[in-house]
């Protein structure tokens, strides 16, 4: 038998959709979930190979205000999939935030970002930049009360603070190993 979903009932719908399901598993036992409705996102690490620089975007996160007490959090670009797919949204994400306008990406992967609790599947992506890209001051939206602080640092820096355990963003933890695989010439002096 395959397990199976056997009924869903909406909890509660906002900025984020909460479900209630009750699901079946392949032995035949029944229990419920709930499920965070999230669909579909994308994250970039925008890079300077020739300045060896990364742009990075520092925002108020009120679950992690609310677990940690920290203010803000510093991440790669990142946002929600609506009507586009995933290149499109992840280019729409990086002019909104940053300002930047993309050029070429490298995908990196799909994951789901917590499979225990969310539908949230995320595409990763690296994307080399000039200063030439920067066509805007980026910040994010007013309607969504981003209030987006744009970072831009060197390559080896934030490599030193992915060693020193100080980026606490698991996607941008990811996207910087991942640059750190592809390019490790990127980190070197």
């Amino acid at each position: 038998m395959a397990a199976k979903i056997l009924r869903t009932r909406i909890l509660y719908q906002g900025f984020a959709k909460l479900i209630s399901a009750t699901v079946e598993d392949s032995a035949g036992v029944r229990y419920q979930r709930e499920i965070e409705d999230r669909g579909q996102a994308v994250v970039v690490l925008p890079y300077d190979p020739s300045r060896r620089m990364a742009l990075l975007v520092r925002l108020l996160r009120a679950p992690v205000l609310y677990a940690a007490g920290l203010p803000d959090l510093l991440e790669a670009p990142a946002g929600l999939v609506e009507t586009e797919g995933p290149e499109e949204a992840v280019r729409r994400e990086a002019l909104e935030e940053t300002g930047l306008r993309l050029g070429p990406l490298e995908p990196v992967a799909a994951t789901w970002s917590s499979p225990g609790l969310s539908t949230e599947r995320i595409s990763l992506y690296l994307a080399p930049y000039s200063p030439a890209d920067r066509i805007g001051e980026g910040g994010g939206l007013a309607a969504e009360n981003e209030n987006i602080t744009v970072v831009e640092m060197p390559l080896a820096e934030l490599a030193a603070r992915v060693d020193k355990q100080e980026i606490a963003d698991l996607k941008t933890l990811a996207l910087v190993l991942a640059l750190r695989l592809r390019h490790p010439d990127l980190f070197t002096a």
